[in-house]
C-alpha cells in the first residue's frame, strides 16, 4: 500500500444471500454515502489490506449490502467478516469552509483562550445535540464540537485548536 492517509468508513458485519453480497455497517454520516466511494481498500483480519471495487449497493435497514466484483459466491463473502473498510482521504470531497473532517482534528493540540493546553483530540463522539470532542492529557475532557461558540479557532496545518474552555470544568 502506498504511504497515503487511510480513512475507515465502515466495517464487513456478514455476508447477504449466496451471490457474494455483504452486509456493511457504514461509518459515513449518511450510512449510504459509503457507497459514493470506491474502491474499498479492505483489510481483512490477520491479512495485508488490498483494494476491491464497488459494483452495487443499496441501504437495508440500518446497514448497507454490497457486491464486489471479485466476490461471486457467499463462501467468498464469508471470508470477509470482520474486515474493516478503508477509502484514501483523496476520495474525500474538500469540505467546505469551516467544516471538518473528524479525521483530520484528530490528534490536534487543543489550549484554552489563556493559552492553557488540555491535551490532543483522541476521538469524537456523535450524540445528537453535537458532535463532541474527547481531549486527552493530564486529563481527560469532553468538550462539545460547537464552532464560534466554544471551537474558536482551528489551525489544522498547525494541528492546533484554541477553544473558549474552564480547564477546571
Amino acid at each position: 500500500m502506498p504511504d497515503t492517509k487511510l480513512i475507515k468508513i465502515g466495517e464487513i458485519t456478514s455476508s447477504f444471500g449466496i451471490k457474494g453480497w455483504l452486509k456493511i455497517f457504514s461509518f459515513t454520516d449518511e450510512r449510504a454515502r459509503i457507497l459514493d466511494f470506491t474502491p474499498w481498500i479492505i483489510k481483512k483480519p490477520h491479512a495485508e489490506p488490498a483494494n476491491y471495487t464497488l459494483s452495487d449497493g443499496a441501504l437495508h435497514g440500518k446497514n448497507v449490502i454490497a457486491k464486489l466484483k471479485e466476490i461471486d459466491t457467499r463462501n467468498q463473502a464469508d471470508t470477509f467478516i470482520g474486515s474493516e473498510i478503508f477509502i484514501r482521504q483523496e476520495q474525500l470531497p474538500r469540505p467546505q469552509q469551516g467544516e471538518y473532517y473528524w479525521s483530520d482534528l484528530l490528534g490536534i493540540a487543543v489550549s484554552t483562550l489563556s493559552n492553557v493546553p488540555l491535551g490532543y483530540i483522541d476521538s469524537m463522539l456523535e450524540t445528537g445535540a453535537n458532535d463532541v470532542m474527547i481531549i486527552k492529557g493530564e486529563r481527560e475532557y469532553a468538550i462539545p464540537f460547537i464552532h464560534g461558540q466554544v471551537i474558536i479557532s482551528i489551525d489544522l496545518p498547525e494541528k492546533k485548536m484554541i477553544v473558549d474552555w474552564d480547564p477546571e470544568f
